[in-house]
């Protein structure tokens, strides 16, 4: 689904609703985008001292109409990032009188105080090795204060690079993540949303159990909601956009299932080293062959070594089945319900290393997974007893591991 293709997006997504676009101006956009982050990167600097300001490593900046399920798919979101700290909800953050007002109105809070909080609180222990930004950035001048922060943050980087402090100063990776749902959906689960708040708060006040839950009086009004709804499509959508060019941009068909969504989100943000090491780190790394590049050849690669075995060294590779067969086969048989069996063998023929090189493709053909290890033992032969001197001889113990599917037994 291509948000840049109106033909791609379900009916009444932002592209091909046809309202107005709110009228703006750009580079008074961008001039006050600079004033508000030049403030607040003073305050954090006076207050913190420059060396440590130390943002989250990962942004994963979440975004969606109300009614797009973000509250509901962040921890999924976080599990698939392997971030344990919260989720930072930009609209707890703005707890002022004003802010409440404002936001009990359908409305948004004023720039510099969003800026202000989000920065400060992204300098927190907890998020240094990412956060998710639920409801961050909603309009251009955030988008253009983000930017500026992304920008600062690669040259703290740059300037501290040689130094001790190096390891606080990563490169920042930078995902957009938008949770897509049209406008009928979005006004349908606010109100439902407003529904299932309302019931719980009437179940407590009547039984005295449970705590009463807080609501938007939004989701209680159907005008209101779709209010809502239109801000997030004039101001909030045209903002993420924007970002498309710049960062890496996650668009997501919110209006299924959880689990079909939660699929969606996770095929987006599958792990790519390219884009998520340092480029020192990945240049460093990327001489070793990716697994999904061997295996693409390892069914070719084992059947030519097989045959080969067979033409070119038929009497070693006879041994070594008729081995397994009699010595190894009957052991795996007997822990067909585990799914692993071990074997020690002292049989010469495992002397020569391609003997052992043969057992473990053998039994990979099989469909079998098997490991060789190999033990050294110290056995005492005979003892000087004028000097005490131990002779011993050394025994050549191969233990071999073989893991294979076992058999489920239903209980009860």
């Amino acid at each position: 689904m291509d948000p840049n293709n109106p033909k791609s997006l379900p009916i009444g997504s932002p592209v091909d609703v046809g309202l107005p676009a709110p009228v703006s101006n750009p580079d008074l956009e961008i001039k006050d985008a600079q004033l508000i982050f030049n403030s607040v990167w003073e305050e954090l600097e006076s207050e913190f001292g420059r060396e440590n300001l130390h943002f989250a490593k990962e942004l994963i900046l979440l975004g969606g109409a109300p009614g797009s399920g973000k509250g509901t798919h962040t921890q999924f979101i976080l599990a698939a990032r392997g971030l344990t700290c919260e989720s930072i909800v930009v609209s707890s953050l703005l707890s002022s009188p004003e802010a409440q007002r404002i936001k009990d109105q359908g409305g948004m809070v004023g720039d510099r105080e969003v800026i202000g909080l989000v920065f400060r609180t992204l300098l927190e222990e907890t998020y240094r090795d990412g956060a998710v930004l639920d409801g961050f950035p909603r309009t251009k001048v955030q988008v253009e204060c983000l930017k500026l922060l992304v920008g600062k943050m690669n040259q703290l980087r740059h300037e501290y690079f040689d130094t001790s402090l190096r390891i606080h100063f990563r490169q920042p990776t930078i995902h957009v993540m938008v949770l897509f749902v049209d406008e009928t959906t979005s006004i349908e689960r606010q109100l439902k949303r407003g529904r299932e708040i309302e019931r719980h708060n009437q179940k407590v006040a009547t039984t005295g159990v449970g705590e009463p839950m807080k609501h938007r009086p939004t989701d209680l009004d159907p005008d209101a909601a779709q209010h809502r709804y239109r801000v997030f499509k004039e101001k909030t959508w045209d903002a993420l956009q924007s970002l498309k060019q710049t960062y890496f941009y996650h668009f997501i068909n919110a209006q299924g299932p959880i689990e079909e969504v939660e699929q969606n989100i996770l095929n987006e943000l599958r792990y790519q080293s390219s884009l998520e090491l340092d480029p020192q780190t990945f240049d460093r790394l990327r001489t070793l062959p990716l697994a999904s590049h061997i295996i693409v050849h390892a069914r070719q690669d084992l059947v030519r070594r097989l045959d080969h075995y067979e033409l070119n060294q038929g009497p070693l590779f006879h041994q070594v089945i008729e081995l397994i067969e009699r010595k190894i086969m009957p052991v795996i048989v007997r822990h067909a319900i585990s799914g692993i069996a071990s074997v020690n063998s002292e049989d010469p023929v495992f002397n020569d290393p391609d003997a052992l090189v043969m057992l473990i493709d053998i039994f990979s053909e099989r469909g079998y997974h098997a490991v060789v290890d190999l033990h050294r033992i110290e056995i005492p032969e005979s003892v000087d007893l004028q000097t005490g001197k131990i002779t011993c001889r050394t025994k050549q113990v191969f233990r071999i591991t073989v893991r294979f599917k076992g058999s489920e037994i239903r209980r009860g």
